[in-house]
């Protein structure tokens, strides 16, 4: 949404509004039609607009705080985290079973540098409340990064847990083959022998076993009923052609249907630029009986 008038302003509330009242409390739609919507109006005022006149709904205080946070992630600090916080302990207060205000208190943890403790402490109390949060599972995961201050060690800890304990399908069952896809990004990142060997990551150990078994289950009718499984869907597709197996990732291009995500795709390049290109790859891989990329 551009910035608009008064009234635009005012319309474009009341759709936001609308869109995540319609969600009721299935927290999986909530927090995916929020974050959408949040990053997509962080620079609009929309959000500042709806807290302004309900400055006690919790959804205008989470959307708000949302938006806060999109912006404070693209550019490394936050306004006010302060006040930032305030709102998501009274959205909180509003609605005690709602995730959400945890998970944003998550991403401000990342920008913060909170301590692990504190940030624990939240962590429990998003995923009680939503056992396999798709977001807060990100958000952590990001959290634990070497790029936001972490460790690869402390991401490799996470993964082996959530390894070990989440259904297949669960909402957040794409946190090891995206941490998978940052650290093969790193490594190019890195350039030299590093960027030249990073496709080695996919060809054998715990990865290469993630990256089959989603091969082999997501694209499957029915299998992923979370609101963002296009988002990992197209974390798939994007490994698979990392792994020189793009003739396997027809499959999960044709199940997309043409829908493009932002990341992982635009890494080097325009997103939708890079990935038709790996589509083509990816058909003629499969015309041609081959899996290479």
């Amino acid at each position: 949404m551009s910035k608009r008038g008064g009234s635009g302003k005012s319309a474009d509330v009341a759709l936001v509004a609308t869109l995540l009242e319609e969600t009721g409390d299935d927290w999986d739609r909530r927090s995916h039609r929020t974050s959408v919507l949040a990053e997509a109006t962080a620079d609009t005022g929309v959000g500042s607009a709806w807290v302004a006149r309900e400055p006690d709904n919790a959804d205008a205080l989470v959307f708000h705080a949302w938006s806060q946070l999109a912006r404070g992630l693209r550019e490394g600090h936050l306004e006010d985290a302060g006040h930032l916080l305030s709102q998501c302990h009274q959205a909180a207060e509003l609605r005690p079973e709602d995730p959400l205000p945890w998970v944003v208190l998550i991403g401000v943890s990342r920008i913060e540098r909170y301590g692990m403790n504190d940030v624990n402490a939240v962590w429990r109390e998003a995923t009680t409340r939503d056992r396999w949060h798709r977001e807060a599972y990100l958000q952590m995961l990001a959290y634990l990064s070497p790029e936001e201050g972490g460790s690869s060690a402390s991401v490799l800890d996470f993964v082996d847990v959530v390894r070990a304990r989440i259904p297949a399908n669960a909402p957040c069952a794409a946190v090891e083959l995206t941490a998978a896809v940052r650290q093969y990004q790193g490594l190019l990142a890195q350039g030299g022998v590093r960027a030249m060997t990073a496709g080695q990551l996919w060809q054998g150990g715990q990865i290469a076993a993630a990256l089959e078994q989603a091969a082999s289950l997501w694209v499957k009718p029915g299998f992923f009923q979370h609101a963002a499984a296009a988002a990992d869907l197209n974390v798939l597709a994007y490994a698979l052609c990392a792994a020189g197996r793009a003739a396997d990732a027809h499959p999960v291009f044709e199940a997309l249907q043409g829908v493009v995500t932002p990341w992982p795709w635009d890494v080097d390049g325009p997103a939708v630029q890079r990935f038709e290109q790996h589509m083509g790859k990816s058909e003629r891989g499969r015309q041609g009986g081959i899996g290479g990329a």
